[in-house]
């Protein structure tokens, strides 16, 4: 089964992402709180989603405990390849959503973590931006189903 595993917000930009149990979502602007939040927003910037086991598998590989919200991604997903969903429609509790684009890991990223790596390894990997097309909340442990 797919679902949320953690959900993070920050509402100051290059501040901690601060993790929560519920956000609210409104359609085309955002997160609620959040520093990309605002009224005829960019779907690029709306919500950001990453899947759990690609940084699992980071943290294995090279020894360390970097934990999810240092990712930076507002949605931490598990039992779901986020790759396959640009350009489709799916649910995330109540939430309806469409996959964007890729995320890209940044220099900023590499840099805040400390690790030189960070870009070649999540290349692929750094997960998605959607835009939010229905507004409601969305919960840790909410499913993620595909929309026909």
């Amino acid at each position: 089964m797919s679902k949320v595993l953690k959900l993070g917000i920050t509402a100051i930009n290059n501040q901690s992402i601060q993790e929560v149990n519920t956000i609210e979502v409104i359609a085309n602007q955002g997160i609620v709180g959040d520093r990309y939040f605002k009224k005829f927003n960019d779907p690029y910037n709306q919500i950001s989603l990453i899947e759990s086991e690609g940084i699992d598998i980071y943290n294995i590989k090279f020894g360390l405990n970097i934990s999810y919200m240092d990712f930076r991604r507002n949605i931490i997903t598990k039992g779901i390849k986020l790759n396959d969903l640009v350009g489709k429609k799916f649910k995330v509790g109540t939430v309806e959503l469409e996959g964007i684009d890729l995320c890209r890991p940044c220099r900023h990223l590499s840099e805040k973590l400390n690790q030189n790596n960070i870009i070649k390894e999540f290349l692929r990997k750094g997960g998605l931006r959607c835009q939010i097309l229905s507004s409601s909340n969305i919960n840790v442990g909410d499913k993620i189903m595909m929309l026909v």
